[in-house]
């Protein structure tokens, strides 16, 4: 019984861990302790996830860890004012599609996500990205990817305590 408790609010903390390094990245993939606060949360018996859910997730969450690994770091001003706009609207994206459905809730965060990323390529400090659209492709690989998996995972444990 105490187990699920530390469970659970083991889980909690790195949902939450997760929702920082959206926003404030570091050396960790936001996507990371995300799959580690799902899987808590599920030990937990608080939430119930399918294995085929894990699965997927976890695959997911290891393709942009290596992803982010084998990217360069930074974007070329040494800025990171993107991780507010991609962070802000995935969010955004996710509770939208938590109203409409629950189904629906990972459309709305790659929606969400997209908007952002094109939301910061009109401002003056996202304006390289407006020149080639391979550019802007490989900046949703690099930046969106990452902050889409991360919040879908704290998307279907909200839902899980919510369902």
């Amino acid at each position: 019984m105490i187990t699920q408790y530390i469970s659970l609010a083991l889980g909690i903390a790195a949902l939450l861990a997760a929702l920082v390094l959206l926003f404030r990245p570091w050396k960790l993939v936001a996507a990371v302790p995300a799959f580690v606060g799902m899987v808590l949360l599920h030990l937990s018996y608080f939430i119930a996830v399918k294995t085929g859910t894990f699965i997927f997730w976890g695959v997911a969450t290891a393709l942009v860890a290596g992803l982010a690994y084998m990217s360069p770091s930074g974007e070329p001003d040494g800025q990171r004012a993107s991780n507010l706009y991609i962070g802000t609207s995935a969010i955004a994206g996710c509770l939208l599609g938590m109203i409409v459905g629950a189904r629906i809730m990972v459309l709305g965060v790659v929606l969400g996500a997209f908007v952002g990323q094109l939301a910061y390529s009109r401002t003056p400090a996202g304006s390289w990205m407006r020149q080639p659209a391979s550019t802007f492709l490989q900046y949703f690989a690099a930046k969106c990817l990452p902050a889409i998996v991360a919040v879908a995972q704290v998307g279907i444990a909200i839902e899980g305590f919510l369902l």
